[in-house]
Formats: C-alpha cells, sequence, structure tokens
C-alpha cells in the first residue's frame, strides 16, 4: 500500500515539473530568441578564412586577350648538303667516277616549327636559341595574320635564348611581370603554336622555380610547370593570371620516359638580361676562372677538418687561366667568393658570370686544413 502511494507521489511530481518545463519554453521572449540567433551568427563570422582572393575565377580569357597578339609562329628554313661520298678519297677511284659522284651529291631542305614573344614595339622578338640553331631563312607570323621575315640580333646558346628583329610597326608588346611575383601554386598559362595546329593556350600552376642540373642548358634557373608544352610551343610565352610575361617556354622533361606534366621556361628576368647585353654590346659577357669541378667528396671535406664543409671541389684547372694564375690546383676547396658562401659547383659557375672581365675579385680555399685567400683577375668566358 505504502509503495503504491510513493509511486503515485513521484508520478504527480514528475507531471507537475514537466508542466513548469513545458510553460518555461513557451513563454520564452523573441528578444530571447534574437539574442541566441545573433550568438550563432557572430560565431560563424569568427571562422578564420583562407588568405588570398577567394573569389572562384571562371575564365582567363581576359589574361589570354591581353598577351595573345604579341605570341609569334617562327618557321625556319636551313639547307643541308650531304657529306661527299667516301670513294672520293681514293685518287684513283676519284680519277674516273669524281664527276658522276659529285653530281649525285644532293642538298636538301630542313624546316623547323617555334614560338616567340614580341617585347616592345621595336619589332624585337625573344626566343629560344634552338629554335633558330643554324637557320638560313626565318619567318615570323603574327597573330593578326601578316608575316615578315625576321633579321637574327644574336644569341646565347648557354641560356639558349636568341633575340630576332621584325621591320613591321604597330606590334603589341606583351607586359612583363614582376620578377620577384612568382610564387609555387600560381595559375600559369602557356602560349605557342604546338605541331603547327595553331596558337594554343594549355593551363597549369608553377610546380617549381629555381630548377637546375637538369641538362639543357650550361646555365639553368628554370620555371617547372606542368602546363602543357609541346614541340612548337618552345620560345613562345609562359603568362600569369593578369597576362602579363613570366617566362619563355623551352622544353618538356623528356619524350623517352613517358614524363606528363614538367616543361621548363626560362625566367623572364634572366631572359631581359640576355636580351639587354645582346642589344647593346652584341653578345653575353660572363666571366670565367678556368676550373672544372665537382661536389666535395667525403674524404676531401674529412681532409680540412670540417666534415660539413660546403663549397666546389676543383678537379681541374686551365692553363694560363685566373684560377691557374691565382694558383689554385687541384684539389683545392672554394668556399667563397667576394665574401659570399659558395653552395656547390654550379654556384661556384653562376657566382662568377656575375662579373666582369677585368675585375679583381678575392677566392677564398681550403687546401686541405689551410685556408687561403687569393686574388685574381676575371677574364671573359670562352664561348
Amino acid at each position: 500500500m505504502k509503495l503504491i502511494k510513493a509511486v503515485g507521489f513521484l508520478f504527480q511530481f514528475g507531471l507537475i515539473g514537466l508542466a513548469l518545463a513545458t510553460i518555461y519554453l513557451v513563454t520564452v521572449s523573441d528578444k530571447d530568441k534574437d539574442e541566441i540567433l545573433a550568438f550563432l551568427s557572430s560565431s560563424q563570422e569568427q571562422v578564420p578564412s583562407l588568405p588570398g582572393n577567394s573569389k572562384a575565377v571562371f575564365s582567363y580569357a581576359d589574361a589570354v586577350a591581353s598577351s595573345s597578339a604579341s605570341v609569334v609562329t617562327i618557321y625556319t628554313m636551313k639547307t643541308i648538303t650531304e657529306k661527299p661520298h667516301p670513294l672520293l678519297d681514293d685518287p684513283i677511284f676519284s680519277q674516273f667516277f669524281s664527276d658522276q659522284l659529285k653530281r649525285r651529291q644532293r642538298s636538301r631542305s630542313e624546316t623547323n616549327l617555334g614560338s616567340g614573344v614580341i617585347i616592345g614595339s621595336d619589332g624585337y622578338i625573344l626566343t629560344n636559341q634552338h629554335v633558330i640553331d643554324g637557320a638560313d631563312e626565318i619567318l615570323i607570323s603574327l597573330a593578326d595574320g601578316r608575316g615578315s621575315q625576321a633579321v637574327l640580333i644574336g644569341e646565347d646558346r648557354e641560356t639558349d635564348i636568341a633575340i630576332l628583329q621584325i621591320p613591321i610597326t604597330d606590334l603589341a608588346g606583351i607586359r612583363i611581370a614582376d620578377k620577384y611575383s612568382i610564387r609555387v601554386g600560381d595559375v600559369v598559362l602557356a602560349i605557342g603554336n604546338p605541331l603547327n595546329v595553331g596558337q594554343t593556350v594549355t593551363m597549369g600552376i608553377v610546380s617549381a622555380t629555381g630548377r637546375n642540373r637538369i641538362g639543357l642548358n650550361t646555365f639553368e634557373n628554370f620555371i617547372q610547370t606542368d602546363a602543357a608544352i609541346n614541340p612548337g610551343n618552345s620560345g613562345g610565352a609562359l603568362i600569369n593570371a593578369r597576362g602579363e610575361l613570366i617566362g619563355i617556354n623551352t622544353a618538356i622533361f623528356s619524350q623517352s620516359v613517358g614524363a606528363q606534366g614538367i616543361g621548363f621556361a626560362i625566367p623572364i628576368s634572366l631572359a631581359l638580361d640576355i636580351m639587354r647585353q645582346i642589344i647593346k654590346f652584341g653578345k653575353v659577357t660572363r666571366g670565367w676562372l678556368g676550373v672544372e669541378g665537382t661536389e666535395i667528396t667525403v674524404n676531401a671535406a674529412r681532409a680540412t677538418g670540417n666534415p660539413d664543409i660546403q663549397g666546389a671541389l676543383v678537379v681541374g684547372v686551365f692553363i694560363n687561366s685566373p684560377a691557374d694564375m691565382a694558383g689554385i690546383r687541384a684539389g683545392d676547396i672554394v668556399v667563397e667568393v667576394e665574401g659570399k658562401p659558395v653552395l656547390g659547383i654550379r654556384d661556384l659557375l653562376d657566382q662568377i658570370t656575375l662579373y666582369q672581365p677585368g675585375e679583381q675579385i678575392k677566392v677564398t680555399i681550403y687546401r686541405g686544413p689551410e685556408k687561403l685567400i687569393l686574388d685574381m683577375k676575371v677574364t671573359e668566358r670562352p664561348q
């Protein structure tokens, strides 16, 4: 009996509590609701956003339209004469048959295709040296349908840059990007005439900057991109999303191994420096020490007493070169040029080329544990 009363009491208490809760929820004021909604809204606004412009880009048509008129197609032609028949070297055979064999010697024309970029309104065009290498005739086709023969102003094989000029007015010079604005992950567009299908635009991103040791040129500082670059694109424009020129398309990594998405472009800052020197001096002048080097070996590093030493190990010295005259020997480790650390043989090569022939510089080396500072006069790098 007592148990029944206790259960009834608890049931009544529960009903009273439920009724009170219902009354409270029903009587919540609109002001309280507004405060809750305001709190939720403010919480959403406090979520941090990613840096940069998050606005979606649906088209790069404006960037292409502002730069495509500055990209040209380059056609080259050179005459190749077949080698003389080897029997002509035989004096007896040539005495009887030289006339017939000479008549059978043939020459043929070889054509090549590439792209180029108009720099300014004075007709100068940037392209790759390998596009016009050995050409007897160079023809330029503009995006608006006009065409002209081009004159080779100069070329630099060691960076694969060539400068052409055409006698056409009202040219659309491309806008140049700030050399410090290139970042990995930036959207880029490659413009050229791949496989002679007509002007084509491909899109990708900057995959890396400062690529070297690729084996394409003597001096390498490539922009790597996954924008499609095919035969015929060489010498064409690599632009950013604003339509500004950031590089000259040069090569794909390798066709033999089926590599995809690995293309290289020469930074426009380097290309313009080469262009300036060629136009002003007719050639590119670089400093030279006259050493051959490699990366530091373990034994050479231990010999200095510093296993973590950085620099370039000299393996050969050219006779009568600045290095030879200053007393550098094979086995020395070059660690500084004018107080600037040398990070490797490639870095040493790049640093020395920045000095003009005739300049006096101080080079710090280690010969075993002995540290030496040598004075030497830079000479012009042989072509």
